[in-house]
């Protein structure tokens, strides 16, 4: 059974456009072939109590294969939160997106949670915005991440995170996975600006380089054909043109296939 949790939230890209991210969030997610759709209700001058309601809507799901649509990076902080507390510390987070989000509220450039919001997972994030137990920084690979500040590559290099910028091939993402937890269960994680933004545009963040959709999909297809997938999560998709959409029409159910055989 699959289940779908839509969360159409932006205040936590700061003051970007509003309604590409909803937009965006509503179109991934009829693009998802599911058994039960839940739409979260955003307060968005309340990002804590958005997280609530998210947290609710990941509990009622609990025995269906989750796949959380955003919206911005900020709604995974609750699936990723479930998963630590389902799996313990067999969870591993692969977190396909240009940027780390790694950010502090001191340290962030913005103050935009989406850039916090894998940082605020190990524990360290704004009040109301961290979850009750804390992913292990070694228990998370960075995929696709070419778009660092300081101080998140200085908490990369402190914490032990693992990180494949080029991603290669499937067999590294494979070893570090495994390098990362004794039985790992694997939170998946999609921000679309991972892709090359000559080949996709449409994301509020586009960083040059970046993977093509096939290594995209070929990468999550082999984490699917070796792990477990604990969940996946799709973000960050903002509408600006036609051939992105008829790009994603033919991947996203693909992705959603790879991650949720088992």
């Amino acid at each position: 059974m699959v289940t779908v949790v839509e969360v159409p939230q932006w205040r936590g890209s700061g003051s970007r456009t509003a309604q590409r991210l909803r937009e965006g969030a509503r179109l991934l997610a009829d693009l998802v072939e599911a058994d039960h759709r839940v739409r979260v209700d955003v307060d968005d001058a309340d990002l804590a109590g958005t997280a609530s309601r998210v947290r609710t809507a990941v509990s009622e799901a609990r025995d269906a294969f989750l796949i959380t649509v955003g919206g911005d990076c900020g709604v995974e902080l609750e699936p990723v939160a479930a998963a630590r507390k389902r799996y313990g510390d067999r969870l591993v987070v692969v977190w396909f997106d240009a940027h780390g989000d790694l950010n502090t509220p001191e340290s962030s450039p913005s103050g935009a949670y989406h850039g916090m919001v894998l940082r605020a997972l190990t524990g360290q994030g704004p009040e109301g915005l961290v979850p009750e137990e804390a992913l292990d920084p070694g228990r998370i690979v960075l995929a696709g991440v070419r778009d660092l500040d300081p101080p998140e590559a200085a908490f990369v290099e402190a914490s032990g995170i693992r990180h494949l910028k080029e991603v290669e091939s499937p067999a590294a993402l494979l070893a570090a996975i495994a390098a990362a937890s004794d039985a790992p269960v694997v939170y998946v994680h999609i921000d679309f600006d991972v892709l090359d933004p000559e080949i996709f545009h449409s994301v509020g963040c586009p960083t040059p380089g970046g993977l093509h959709p096939e290594r995209l999909l070929s990468l999550v297809a082999a984490i699917g054909e070796r792990f477990e997938v604990a969940g996946l999560g799709l973000m960050e998709y903002e509408p600006a043109r036609d051939e992105d959409q008829e790009l994603l029409s033919g991947l996203v159910g693909r992705l959603v296939e790879a991650c949720a055989r088992r």
